[in-house]
C-alpha cells in the first residue's frame, strides 16, 4: 500500500521538471514572437494579422538555407542572419505598398493583413509545397539533469531567445530610435509636426516585428517541422499574450507569454494540450470582461 501509493510521487519529479523546461524554452519562444505583434500594436496601433505568416517564413527559409548549405552549423548561422532579413525586407514592402495606401486604418489593415496572411499560406504551399520537412539541429548535445538528460540545443534557443529580448528592450529604452518610436506611440501627430519622419518609423517598427517572428520561426524548426500551416498557433497564442498583458505593452507581452508558456508546457505534460489552450481563452475572456485595457496596459485616455 505505502509503496503504491509512494511510486507516483516519485514520478512527479522528473515530470514537473521535464514540464517546467519544455514551458520555459516555449515561452521565451512565445515572448519573442508576441514581441514582435505587441510592438507593432502599442506604435502603430494596427492588429497585424498576418504576423503568423512571417513566423512560418522564417522556419521555411531556415529550412531552405540547411537544405541548400548542407551543414547544420553553417546553415542554421546564415538562417539566423538571412531569414530575418528577407522577411524584414518582405514587411518593408508590404508597408509599403499595402498599409501605406491605407493611412494605417486600423479596420483595413486588419482586412489586408487577413488577404495577406491566405497570400503568404499559397505562395509558401505553390513554391514549398504541403509536407512537413524537418531540420536538424546546428548543436548535438545533452545536459544532464537529476532524472535525465535535456537537449542542449533547447537551452540554446532559450538563451539567444532571452538575448534578443534584452537587445529589443535596450533598442526601445536606451536609443534614440527608440525614443523616436515612443514619441511616436504617444502621439504621432505631435510627434510629425517635431520633425519625426512617422511613416518610416512605422515601416522600421512593422519589419522589426516581422524579423522577430520570423527570428523565432528559425529557432524553433529543429524542434518543430516547418510547413505552411505552422504560423496559426503562434498567431493564436501572440494574441492571447497580448491581449492579456495589456495591448501594446511590451513588459505585459513577456511576462503574459511566461505565463502563458509555461503553465501550456505542464498542463500539456500532466492533462491535455487541448486543455492548455480552452484555459488560456478563458483566461482571455476573464480579462477582457473584468480588467480589457490587459493586466499591465494603461487605461486608455
Amino acid at each position: 500500500m505505502v509503496g503504491r501509493a509512494g511510486a507516483p510521487v516519485m514520478s512527479l519529479g522528473p515530470h514537473l521538471l521535464l514540464a517546467l523546461m519544455e514551458g520555459t524554452v516555449a515561452a521565451f519562444v512565445l515572448a519573442l514572437t508576441a514581441l514582435g505583434l505587441a510592438l507593432v500594436f502599442g506604435v502603430m496601433r494596427i492588429v497585424n494579422v498576418a504576423h503568423g505568416e512571417f513566423f512560418m517564413l522564417g522556419a521555411v527559409f531556415a529550412w531552405a538555407f540547411a537544405h541548400l548549405i548542407g551543414n547544420p552549423a553553417l546553415g542554421f548561422l546564415v538562417a539566423m542572419i538571412a531569414s530575418p532579413l528577407i522577411v524584414g525586407g518582405a514587411a518593408l514592402a508590404i508597408d509599403r505598398v499595402i498599409l501605406r495606401r491605407f493611412n494605417y486604418q486600423p479596420e483595413a489593415t486588419i482586412v489586408a493583413t487577413i488577404g495577406l496572411l491566405y497570400i503568404i499560406q499559397q505562395l509558401v504551399l505553390i513554391f514549398y509545397g504541403p509536407d512537413a520537412r524537418s531540420v536538424e539541429a546546428p548543436i548535438n548535445f545533452r545536459i544532464q539533469l537529476p532524472w535525465f538528460g535535456y537537449s542542449g540545443y533547447k537551452l540554446v534557443v532559450a538563451g539567444i531567445a532571452a538575448l534578443l529580448l534584452l537587445a529589443t528592450w535596450y533598442g526601445i529604452a536606451k536609443t534614440r530610435i527608440g525614443l523616436i518610436m515612443r514619441a511616436t506611440q504617444f502621439d504621432s501627430e505631435t510627434a510629425q509636426a517635431f520633425g519625426i519622419p512617422v511613416d518610416r518609423v512605422y515601416a522600421a517598427v512593422f519589419a522589426i516585428g516581422a524579423m522577430l517572428a520570423a527570428i523565432a520561426g528559425v529557432l524553433i524548426v529543429p524542434i518543430k517541422q516547418a510547413y505552411y500551416l505552422m504560423g496559426l498557433d503562434p498567431l493564436l497564442l501572440s494574441f492571447i499574450v497580448v491581449i492579456i498583458g495589456g495591448l501594446g505593452s511590451l513588459r505585459g507581452a513577456v511576462i503574459a507569454a511566461f505565463v502563458i508558456g509555461i503553465s501550456d508546457g505542464v498542463i500539456s505534460v500532466f492533462f491535455s494540450p487541448n486543455l492548455s489552450k480552452i484555459l488560456a481563452t478563458l483566461l482571455v475572456a476573464l480579462v477582457l470582461v473584468f480588467r480589457p485595457e490587459g493586466l499591465f496596459g494603461g487605461k486608455a485616455r
